[in-house]
């Protein structure tokens, strides 16, 4: 049996649209992007200095979360700017690494890039109280 020019048309465009009512569900069930900076905060605040007892996100390393929905893919990338104690600090290496695999642990996000900045420079004024207990500063 062979379908008609017409027949093959009208099966196109149900496929489509099935195809883009697919992609807009998928799209609605994705948390917002301000929801996706909360939840990347909340890993965040699972990453400890190995150097201090402390969390990053409340150690002040962390300058800004901003997270957008990738127009081709549909799920979230993730920009962190953060900081770190001190320039020469001997575990940069993991600490960006472990932000950076925050994306293979949270569903829906798909890349977190990493900007190291040191202006304005790290200081214990960018802790939270939480933190400065926790060190004993308070």
């Amino acid at each position: 049996m062979h379908r008609t020019a017409k027949e093959n048309s009208m099966n196109e465009t149900e496929l489509k649209a099935q195809m883009q009512a697919q992609k807009e569900a998928f799209v609605a069930s994705q948390p917002s992007d301000a929801d996706m900076e909360v939840l990347v905060v909340a890993h965040l605040k699972q990453i400890y200095d190995p150097e201090l007892p402390v969390d990053i996100y409340n150690l002040g390393l962390i300058y800004e979360v901003k997270c957008h929905t990738d127009e081709v893919s549909g799920l979230k990338k993730c920009k962190i700017v953060m900081t770190l104690t001190s320039a020469t600090c001997s575990m940069s290496e993991i600490i960006v690494d472990l932000v950076k695999s925050i994306a293979n642990r949270q569903e829906g996000l798909e890349e977190v890039e990493v900007e190291i900045v040191f202006d304005p420079p790290w200081s214990q004024e960018s802790m939270t109280d939480e933190a400065k207990l926790a060190m004993g500063l308070l």
